[in-house]
């Protein structure tokens, strides 16, 4: 068997013998008329461009999207990313593979998260939601679906089990909150968060790659997460109609704002800290992951992430500013109120990583509980 050389471990001007799974394929036409095959190439340590530049039209068609191809060529640097210029490809039988090389798989072991699932779920002490929890997790085939999924195609936690990652994540954040703060629900809140993105294990296909199935495209993971809870409530009778509400609004709100995908904004104290837990344990898992595919890039400060707006220091020792060899030329003092104040700005917030709170309440009306808030809905 070929031996496998990982994303991760590809360096400039190496010479690529090894195989890939094809997570896009895109053919687009060069400015001297040309086409070109544009593709993403991964395994489970990453993924990384390939260019097919030459016979583009005869080996555009040997393989597909979410086919396996052994790939021979040669890796460069392009604007500080790496990409291979692919120099012949061929179609291989998945009997062939290792499925295991792959797909990224999450860092913690699965076992030791589903015995924190069950102590979650175990740790209830509203007897209602903990039918509605059993009535999930006991479920062997859903369950199994629950512990593959990743939380997302490309945004954070994008690997085999990083739905319960990030679920389990965001429900340990809340029983600290829980501890900060008194009088809030915190069943109501565990259960927010175990299930928040229960939608996901239909909104996505991960056999091959990470990608939408059509009922993720059509739908959406809320949707269908609030679906999935009505179905499992039809089989608990008694199940209180104001709590079934309070959970399904959690669900519907738990994006935020309406350009984030959120059918309603948080309404309740409970949907607005699983709001923002939530987008804190994603952001922090993004961040990560942008910094540690660049750890060996010898640069302190990482490549510019087109979603986050920015870029973001690694950490190791900061430039500091020349000195002037000669001394500095005496200033004249200034009167405070003739000094201009300085404008705050670092870019255009944009979806994926928002602001503090403070700063959202400055910058957009989020009367949560104001009377009009309900005319516009």
């Amino acid at each position: 068997m070929l031996s496998k050389v990982f994303v991760s471990e590809i360096r400039e001007r190496d010479g690529i013998d090894s195989l890939f799974l094809v997570r896009e394929k895109i053919t687009a036409m060069a400015k001297n008329g040309k086409p070109y095959l544009t593709l993403k190439l991964m395994d489970r340590s990453g993924e990384v461009e390939g260019r097919v530049w030459d016979r583009v039209d005869t080996l555009s068609t040997l393989f597909n999207k979410d086919d396996f191809i052994r790939v021979k060529g040669k890796a460069s640097v392009y604007l500080g990313k790496m990409q291979l210029v692919v120099q012949d490809l061929k179609k291989v039988d998945v009997g062939e593979i290792d499925l295991a090389d792959f797909l990224p798989v999450s860092p913690r072991p699965l076992e030791s998260m589903k015995e924190e699932l069950l102590e979650r779920i175990s740790s209830l002490q509203d007897p209602h939601l903990s039918r509605l929890m059993q009535a999930f997790f006991t479920d062997l085939p859903f369950l199994q679906k629950f512990a593959t999924a990743p939380a997302a195609k490309g945004m954070h936690h994008v690997y085999l089990g990083g739905l319960l990652e990030h679920s389990l994540a965001v429900a340990a954040l809340v029983d600290d909150i829980c501890a900060r703060y008194p009088n809030l629900q915190r069943d109501l809140l565990i259960c927010g968060a175990l299930l928040h993105d229960v939608g996901k294990v239909d909104e996505l296909s991960y056999l091959r790659s990470f990608d939408y199935t059509d009922e993720g495209k059509l739908l959406g993971h809320i949707m269908i997460g609030v679906e999935m809870i009505e179905e499992r409530l039809r089989q608990i009778p008694d199940f209180p109609r104001e709590l079934a509400v309070h959970l399904k609004h959690l669900l519907l709100s738990h994006h935020g704002q309406y350009e984030y995908g959120s059918p309603k904004r948080p309404k309740t104290m409970e949907a607005v800290i699983l709001n923002y837990l939530d987008d804190l344990d994603s952001k922090i898992n993004g961040v990560r992951n942008h910094m540690e595919k660049e750890a060996d890039s010898g640069n302190a400060w990482t490549s510019y992430h087109r979603l986050y707006d920015r870029y973001f220091f690694k950490g190791g020792e900061m430039k500091k500013t020349p000195e002037a060899s000669a001394p500095a030329a005496s200033v004249p003092v200034t009167s405070a109120a003739s000094v201009a104040p300085v404008k705050k700005s670092e870019g255009k917030a944009k979806k994926g990583f928002s602001n503090t709170l403070g700063e959202q309440l400055q910058q957009k009306s989020l009367d949560l509980f104001a009377a009009a808030d309900d005319d516009k809905e």
